[in-house]
């Protein structure tokens, strides 16, 4: 048995300040998008701007050192059972997709329809507390869920994520402001892939991020496309302060003993996010046994929700989530420190007010080359870390989740053109029917195929890729089993199924229609003016002639055994 040598695995390594820089860059965006959109679309500025700087910052901090502390703890436990000095804790922050679907879909309507900025922070309490619970109790059934479901399946969506939502996402970022982030790209690839010792001992991700940062105060605004300097430092310092969280209980109580009807209609958002981040969790506890570090399932998802459960009674609107990234910060050399020393760091920042000011004195886009590289070893480790047969698997598991970050690109063109928008463009209505007919192209495309196969990409991808995994194995029942799931899931919108109003994308619940039925909420319809409906049922039916399909073989195959070699010789090959 491995025996328990504490000596060998410190608290702190040099290089936890590498995968401290990535984890904290990506922290601090989700930080200053709270602000940046908290403000404008649910009316938290002015007086109102302390639900962000008095209840949510400081609730996102006490989920954020919660959960970061654990998974340090967790790393500690596994390092000793095992005796080895290179386990990494598993990343944690709040959850980007349920940031922005929060604010957009939930306390952005809230915010609209009563005019205040309190009814909109108590829904997204609501919103997040649910996704908490969904969460937590998801970690009883998500270990079975993994044993039975192929390694390409899991970390073919963390691929396609990686591709979009990273990689490519900062790879623009980079090349769009060159004088800033392009020097410590240039750093980040001598230090991990070259592996190369800098001068001294430095940390590469230190060296890189110091040097963005010279770049940023030493080139003109004109010149970096970043503006740093004192007057926006003396302007973000007027935000400083103490703010100790605030238990929020009361106020999320008060959202419960409301009309049914107030919040009853938000679960068509709550239920699919809090699925998402359930599944998306699970694929990167996947990730880092592939990498290496086999974390316990159930206590990894059930700290997951306890750390979202603590945001929403604490005064923040916004889940945490195990984030994506392990492979790379373990590549870094990242151990556990890292995970305690952003805990620390962020808990510092949110009650103290300091955010914004942060952003005022590192550009994001000296951190920013560290998160690119960890998208790169999260791709190349869905190819290398699954069975060599079943990369065709990964492959096909890629596409949901790209299409996904497509349509957000076309999403936020359409924002920014001020022209038509995408319901215009988009599609057009048969006032008859009821239906819309999206045959609209759009440069070549189809974009209403684009939104419907990003729908619940998270399902989508993970299905696709097991589907692909089980044929290429000749398990014909697992294949149609997998299909069910996905018609089952298309039935009642967890995929494909969404709605178009002026240029927001919006997941559509079919289940809501039950609710409907009974008076709960309001009955959803593709009237002229109002919001353009599509739900799955065409690619329900098409999952079910897939598992039919498979069923069937799978009878033919049991009943006409065929060797390798002769279907090779069939083919041709």
């Amino acid at each position: 048995m491995p025996q328990n040598h504490p000596a060998k695995y410190p608290a702190f390594v040099k290089r936890d300040l590498d995968g401290f820089f990535g984890l904290f860059i990506d922290n601090l965006v989700q930080l200053l998008l709270i602000p940046a959109l908290c403000g404008p679309l649910c009316g938290m500025t002015g007086d109102n701007s302390r639900f962000v700087f008095a209840y949510i910052l400081p609730g996102a901090a006490v989920s954020i050192l919660v959960g970061n502390v654990f998974y340090a703890w967790q790393a500690h436990r596994l390092a000793a059972r095992t005796g080895r000095s290179d386990v990494t804790a598993l990343p944690f922050g709040i959850n980007t997709p349920s940031l922005l679907v929060y604010i957009f879909f939930v306390m952005g309507p809230v915010y609209a329809k009563t005019g205040s900025a309190e009814a909109a922070w108590r829904m997204g309490l609501f919103a997040c507390l649910g996704s908490g619970l969904i969460e937590f109790f998801g970690a009883f059934v998500a270990g079975w869920i993994r044993r039975r479901t192929p390694r390409a399946a899991l970390l073919s969506t963390l691929a396609g994520i990686a591709i979009g939502f990273i990689s490519m996402t900062f790879a623009l970022q980079i090349f769009h402001r060159p004088l800033v982030a392009m020097l410590p790209l240039g750093l980040i690839l001598i230090a991990l892939f070259s592996r190369t010792r800098f001068p001294l001992g430095f940390p590469g991700g230190l060296v890189a991020v110091a040097m963005g940062t010279l770049c940023g105060w030493l080139l003109p605004a004109h010149l970096s496309g970043v503006e740093l300097s004192g007057a926006r430092l003396a302007a973000e310092w007027g935000h400083r302060g103490f703010f100790l969280p605030i238990f929020c209980g009361d106020d999320v109580w008060a959202v419960f003993r409301g009309p049914p009807q107030e919040w009853l209609g938000y679960l068509s958002v709550i239920v699919p996010m809090g699925l998402f981040n359930v599944i998306g969790s699970l694929q990167n506890i996947e990730s880092a046994e592939a990498s290496g570090d086999g974390f316990s399932t159930f206590s990894s998802l059930a700290a997951n929700g306890i750390g979202t459960i603590a945001a929403a009674f604490f005064g923040s609107c916004f889940p945490t989530t195990i984030y994506i990234g392990h492979p790379g910060w373990k590549a870094l050399g990242a151990r556990a420190g890292y995970s305690t020393l952003n805990g620390l760091v962020i808990t510092l920042i949110c009650l103290t007010g300091t955010v914004s000011l942060i952003g005022a004195v590192v550009p994001v886009d000296a951190g920013i080359p560290i998160v690119l590289w960890v998208g790169v070893i999260i791709t190349a480790q869905a190819f290398q870390a699954t069975p060599r047969q079943h990369a065709p698997a990964v492959a096909i598991g890629l596409f949901p989740a790209i299409a996904a970050w497509g349509s957000t690109v076309v999403e936020g063109a359409f924002r920014a053109s001020g022209g038509a928008t995408m319901q215009h463009v988009l599609t057009h209505v048969d006032k008859d029917k009821g239906w819309f007919a999206a045959d609209s192209l759009v440069n070549g495309f189809l974009i209403h195929g684009l939104i419907v196969i990003e729908r619940g990409y998270i399902f989508t991808c993970m299905i696709l890729a097991a589907i692909v995994a089980f044929l290429i194995d000749r398990r014909f029942f697992r294949a149609g089993a997998w299909s069910l799931v996905a018609a089952a899931f298309a039935a009642v919108g967890l995929m494909h199924s969404f709605q178009v109003q002026g240029n927001e994308i919006d997941y559509l619940f079919n289940l809501g229609d039950l609710a409907a039925r009974v008076g709960l909420v309001e009955r959803q319809t593709a009237a002229p003016g109002g919001p353009l409906l599509y739900r799955g049922y065409p690619l329900a039916l098409g999952y079910l002639l897939f598992s039919a399909a498979f069923f069937a073989f799978g009878v033919y195959a049991a009943k006409y055994p065929q060797s390798e070699t002769a279907e090779t010789e069939c083919s041709g090959h």
